[in-house]
């Protein structure tokens, strides 16, 4: 797995979200594939991706309900789920993500994580690329 161009999805309703880690993300080297709800997302398929950040706060499927969907067609898929409610980081559902940022979150930290989790997968999958 090339740790620069793995796909690394984003699900969040607000498109300024969306807009400003797609940008992240491609300038650090990541494909991001963005989408403004859990429903998109799932019905492009989880194939190809290799990272997945949701906002926990969307209507319909919240980022719980994406982390829960996600963990049942793709378990070793890394989770990360933001949130803009501080109250939420002591939420017992928390626990489905490999991760919890708040906003406003440390941009730098975000994608430490994200190389961190790809590296891990890298390992596991047995890949020396």
């Amino acid at each position: 797995m090339n740790l620069t161009k793995a796909v690394v999805a984003v699900v969040d309703d607000d498109p300024r979200m969306l807009e400003s880690l797609q940008d992240l993300l491609e300038s650090s080297g990541y494909t991001a594939r963005t989408c403004a709800s859990a429903a998109a997302l799932l019905e492009g398929g989880l194939g190809g991706i290799a990272v997945l950040i949701a906002d926990i706060g969307m209507p319909e499927m919240d980022g719980f309900g994406l982390a829960q969907r996600s963990r049942q067609l793709q378990p070793d898929l890394p989770v990360f789920l933001i949130t803009g409610r501080h109250e939420l980081a002591d939420d017992k559902r928390v626990r489905i993500a490999n991760r919890l940022f708040r906003k406003p979150f440390d941009v730098t930290e975000l994608l430490a994580a994200v190389d961190d989790s790809l590296r891990s997968r890298k390992m596991e999958d047995g890949d020396d690329d």
